[in-house]
């Protein structure tokens, strides 16, 4: 590993890196999000070598995302990107520092040409349950198709994992069938996503038909989501199951007291564990779909995910459940997208 960088990988282990020739800083931390125990965070100072130092046994990862704390000396703290990185990756809290173990490789599909005959629309879609407005940004292919792929966080999805650039490129290849993606945005996210009834009525009740009427079409619909966005799709289809062929569901956050009491800050904690309660407890469902979930192996939620994934199982979901080497951001869900969303597509659509 070349530590005259800020970071550097090998095969099982990672090194930090961060010049302070004159000590100006008390302390340095690492922040992360891999599960790496919290008394192996704390930087050493190298006098000879005028900087900070920390190693640390690779976690169950191909890529790290992080940042560092900064403590200086009247107490205060700060939280940057490593300033001797210059790999950066934006998500929904803004940009962290990224480290590349030897062997992360990006998908092949990133590669590929996005440019496939299609159009993009937007529509403004009331949504009288939630008293709000919902956007929804549309790529639609040239060929006529009555397939809808419908993501929940969908700007999100298309501006840090690529989602539009998936689709096209996929669609252009001819490795996924011509189809609809409808990306929604998540307008009051936390109580929208949190297995909101409301919600849930209003997306079928409202926003589907909407969409409907703009395509001229409607066709079956494979609904995916992230973290919350994951658990508002799940919740849509266990209340109106007509309404969904297929489900993708990245890190859901299918919280049950047992696993997850770290959350019960959440301000909808308690709807999302009842929900996950009934779910878990019920004999079977009214119409089971395909269903993929993918957690990464550095998350909490993964203990969550894959009792989740044995729940449908047994009541009848035909389900995949993928354990990717990332954590819980929108480059590890991208990462998954193919094989696992590519697969789906394919089984559900034809």
């Amino acid at each position: 590993m070349d530590q005259a960088v800020g970071a550097a990988a090998g095969t099982d282990t990672m090194a930090f890196r961060l010049v302070d020739a004159d000590r100006r800083l008390a302390g340095v931390r690492l922040v992360q999000h891999a599960g790496l125990p919290a008394r192996l965070l704390d930087f050493a100072y190298d006098a000879t070598g005028g900087c900070w130092r920390l190693t640390l046994p690779r976690p169950p990862v191909r890529r790290l995302e992080y940042r560092l704390e900064l403590r200086h000396a009247d107490g205060g703290t700060e939280e940057v990107c490593d300033p001797g990185n210059p790999r950066r990756v934006g998500g929904a809290f803004g940009d962290k520092s990224v480290l590349e173990f030897p062997d992360y490789r990006e998908p092949d599909w990133l590669a590929r040409s996005a440019t496939p005959p299609g159009s993009w629309r937007e529509l403004v879609i009331p949504v009288p349950p939630v008293k709000g407005h919902l956007t929804a940004r549309i790529w639609s292919p040239a060929a006529p198709t009555g397939r809808i792929l419908l993501a929940h966080d969908g700007p999100e999805y298309d501006r840090f994992a690529a989602l539009g650039h998936y689709s096209a490129a996929m669609v252009g290849a001819g490795a996924v069938p011509p189809h609809h993606l409808v990306l929604l945005a998540p307008g009051e996210r936390n109580e929208w996503y949190s297995a909101d009834p409301a919600y849930s009525w209003a997306l079928v009740a409202d926003v589907l038909p909407r969409v409907y009427a703009a395509l001229g079409t409607g066709g079956p619909v494979v609904g995916m989501g992230a973290s919350l966005g994951g658990l508002a799709m799940l919740h849509a289809q266990r209340r109106y199951p007509a309404a969904f062929a297929g489900l993708f569901l990245q890190s859901g956050s299918f919280f049950v007291p047992r696993l997850d009491r770290q959350e019960s800050g959440f301000r909808r904690y308690l709807r999302i564990v009842r929900f996950t309660g009934r779910l878990h407890r019920a004999a079977g469902s009214a119409r089971p779909v395909p269903t993929v979930l993918t957690c990464g192996l550095a998350e909490e939620n993964l203990h969550n995910n894959r009792e989740m994934a044995q729940t449908l199982r047994r009541q009848g979901y035909p389900v995949t459940m993928a354990e990717v080497p990332d954590a819980h951001n929108y480059t590890g869900w991208r990462d998954a997208f193919d094989p696992h969303l590519t697969d789906l597509l394919r089984h559900v659509w034809g």
